[in-house]
């Protein structure tokens, strides 16, 4: 390699960067894509110089310009179709979800869970406690009836209610808030 081929580069370079740079720019829009294809391919004409003997240059060079900004076009165009159907999947979905979200009764799932939980805690009561809850509850029988029928006193009542309520809290743990609606706002 003799000492004029560097000298020459540099001027090629400094001749054709700035028309490289806007000839990419017009296809690609991007300043830094842009900046990227001219530097790549004026490197690329300084490595076939390094091995071969250039006959039209600028030509070539332009060539390489072109097929990086062709390049990078299909690329964008791939990413820009995957995207789309990463989008239109996502959208798919989301709407699947919206719509479930509107069909879904919270409250028909939830009553059914609690009155389920309900159902086993009461069957596991003793039979007087679970009675005085059921009678009091469901019945809608006063305490003070509860109490002439089981013979107890208010009090009495009373304590079946609190045993009832403390197992059904703990069991309804994960309902609480359903829990309080469903004892402080009977049907």
């Amino acid at each position: 390699m003799d000492c004029a081929k560097p000298f020459v580069f540099k001027s090629f370079y400094a001749a054709y960067y700035n028309r490289c740079f806007l000839f990419a720019k017009s296809y690609v829009h991007d300043d830094w894509v842009a900046e990227d294809i001219a530097s790549e391919s004026l490197i690329k004409i300084w490595e076939i110089s390094q091995s071969e003997e250039l006959e039209n240059p600028k030509t070539l060079l332009f060539t390489i310009v072109k097929h990086k900004a062709l390049d990078h076009l299909k690329h964008q165009a791939i990413r820009m179709e995957v995207l789309a159907q990463l989008s239109d999947n996502g959208m798919r979905e989301l709407e699947i979800r919206i719509s479930n979200l509107e069909a879904s009764n919270p409250e028909k799932i939830f009553a059914a869970n609690i009155r389920d939980i309900i159902n086993t805690t009461l069957a596991g009561l003793p039979e007087q406690t679970r009675s005085i809850f059921e009678m009091y509850r469901f019945r809608n029988l006063s305490k003070k009836e509860i109490a002439e029928r089981y013979n107890i006193s208010i009090k009495g009542v009373d304590y079946h209610l609190s045993k009832a309520l403390n197992v059904l809290r703990e069991n309804l743990k994960d309902y609480v808030p359903a829990f309080y609606f469903f004892i402080f706002f009977p049907r």
